[in-house]
């Protein structure tokens, strides 16, 4: 189960919709859980329309050979939530 940090944050992208890809340890040993969803996660609308705690910030990873995502991770719990890198057409972009 995610962290009470991201909690609220997961349920209002399964509430607009989302359809989860992946969860668990998405990276290393300092990953607990992350979940992935099929969409766009406008991080920037996030932040301006959702109360999150300090220790949950946005998280955008560009690789090249290892994967794209941006969504938000928790610090404390080493949890995230995560979207895809950029809008694809057709999908979810969930603002908040």
């Amino acid at each position: 189960m995610i962290c009470e940090h991201l909690r609220p944050l997961e349920q209002a992208i399964i509430a607009a919709g989302a359809r989860e890809t992946f969860r668990g340890q998405a990276w290393s040993d300092n990953c607990r859980e992350w979940v992935y969803f099929d969409c766009y996660i406008d991080t920037e609308a996030v932040s301006r329309t959702v109360k999150l705690p300090d220790c949950v910030t946005v998280h955008i990873h560009r690789g090249t050979h290892d994967g794209q995502e941006r969504g938000f991770v928790c610090s404390d719990c080493h949890d995230a939530v995560m979207g895809g890198y950029e809008p694809v057409a057709g999908a979810l972009i969930f603002r908040g």
